[in-house]
């Protein structure tokens, strides 16, 4: 029996591994990290395999683990950075005026991307990419957590034990690296 599951659950990460981890790479972590949640998702696997009745696929099964242990690697940052050090690192743009509207100086610029064009779109991707890589890691998570999965502002405070306040200042920053860094490498090439 030991034998039997230890040949499927061979056969589950021959199967799922690579799909696990695009996953986690789409979620903005780096390789090595993206692998470790991986790893974790198949030890947690492996540990409560005997609690797994068939109600759903092994893919989706997996997937769910990966998004919790995603959820925990989010958690565990949020945890450990200081929403000051944000506010201390952020170089201060003058992209708003007194009122908080766009300076009439420094509207964004048009992305001028055509999505369209398989090759100009993975371009675009690719420096977007380079810049979200730049933002600090809390950052990233809230970005990620709000655009790429789509989650409401007060499902991602409570998920990552922060105040609203707190929320606003880090996902206001990251827009306003992302926009500088894809202004700089991107809009004006």
């Amino acid at each position: 029996m030991q034998l039997q599951k230890e040949k499927e659950f061979k056969q589950w990460v021959n199967d799922y591994s690579d799909l696990l981890y695009g996953f986690s790479k789409k979620h903005g972590f780096d390789s090595d990290t993206a692998k470790d949640i991986v790893q974790e998702t198949f030890l947690a696997a492996w540990r409560n395999v005997e609690k797994y009745r068939g109600e759903a696929s092994i893919k989706n099964w997996l997937f769910v683990i990966l998004k919790n242990k995603i959820n925990d690697h989010y958690r565990k940052a949020a945890n450990i950075v200081a929403i000051e050090s944000i506010e201390q690192d952020h170089n201060k743009q003058d992209y708003f005026d007194a009122t908080d509207h766009w300076d009439k100086n420094a509207y964004p610029k048009k992305w001028g991307v055509n999505f369209d064009n398989k090759v100009e779109a993975k371009e675009f991707y690719t420096v977007f990419k380079n810049c979200a890589g730049k933002l600090k890691e809390i950052q990233n998570i809230v970005f990620v957590m709000k655009y790429v999965d789509g989650l409401e502002s007060e499902d991602i405070c409570k998920l990552l034990n922060l105040s609203p306040s707190n929320y606003w200042v880090i996902i206001h920053r990251a827009k306003v690296q992302l926009r500088a860094c894809l202004q700089k490498n991107w809009m004006d090439k």
